[in-house]
């Protein structure tokens, strides 16, 4: 019996499906052989990281970050060896105190976060700066002052005019001049004189009639101060 066109047409079809399927799985095979091997590495490579991983998250996530504690503002230059520092921290945390890289002193904060100490400075430089301190665990240091201890008057030389000078008809102004040390301001009865570079200062001062009283004032950042006195007359 013959097949009918249809059915020749419709397993031509087929055979050609099955020929295309087997050389597909071929082709897929060929590949899975020659790279399965890495791919198949990489992947269990990748599943042994993702079962650690859980296991390290858990160890760093115990590590407790400490806020730095803040220092409220100090001056750069004092003539009193006591100074009060003060700052803000988290509450009621212990705050230890370094001066030169050296723990001086230890308190603790209050509910709000504040703290003081009353220290006692080193002539010269003293660089001051704190950390909190929780569960023997430190924070990193806090702003960092350095506050100069200054316990010594500066110099102060006037060079013109010299006590109990005269002056008389166009001379009705004179220049007072001096030297000082570096750093410091001087005023000439109250004025500011004009300071160079190598600590020279002067200032021309007016005179009147008589006798004229000249104060001289040389003032350091600390505050310390050295005064003279002069007198110099004019007639007109």
């Amino acid at each position: 019996m013959r097949r009918s066109r249809l059915a020749l047409k419709t397993e031509r079809k087929t055979k050609k499906t099955i020929i295309l399927t087997s050389l597909g799985i071929i082709i897929i095979l060929f590949l899975l052989i020659k790279f399965g091997i890495n791919l198949l590495v990489g992947f269990s490579v990748f599943l042994a990281g993702t079962k650690n991983q859980p296991a390290s998250l858990n160890v760093n996530s115990n590590v407790t970050f400490i806020p730095a504690p803040v220092l409220n503002p100090l001056p750069q230059a004092t003539n009193s060896a006591q100074i009060i520092i003060s700052g803000k921290a988290e509450a009621n945390k212990t705050v230890n105190l370094y001066i030169n890289s050296d723990l001086k002193d230890t308190v603790q904060s209050d509910k709000d976060g504040n703290f003081f100490f009353t220290e006692s400075l080193s002539s010269g430089n003293n660089q001051i700066a704190a950390k909190t301190e929780d569960n023997n665990k430190n924070s990193d240091f806090s702003n960092t002052f350095t506050v100069s201890l200054i316990n010594k008057a500066p110099s102060l030389n006037i060079n013109t005019p010299t006590d109990g000078q005269s002056f008389s008809k166009d001379q009705n102004s004179v220049n007072v001049t001096g030297t000082t040390d570096p750093g410091v301001n001087v005023t000439v009865n109250g004025f500011w004189a004009v300071m160079d570079e190598n600590n020279n200062f002067s200032y021309n001062l007016p005179l009147q009639n008589g006798d004229n009283q000249i104060k001289v004032i040389a003032t350091d950042q600390a505050g310390n101060k050295t005064e003279k006195d002069l007198k110099v007359n004019y007639s007109q």
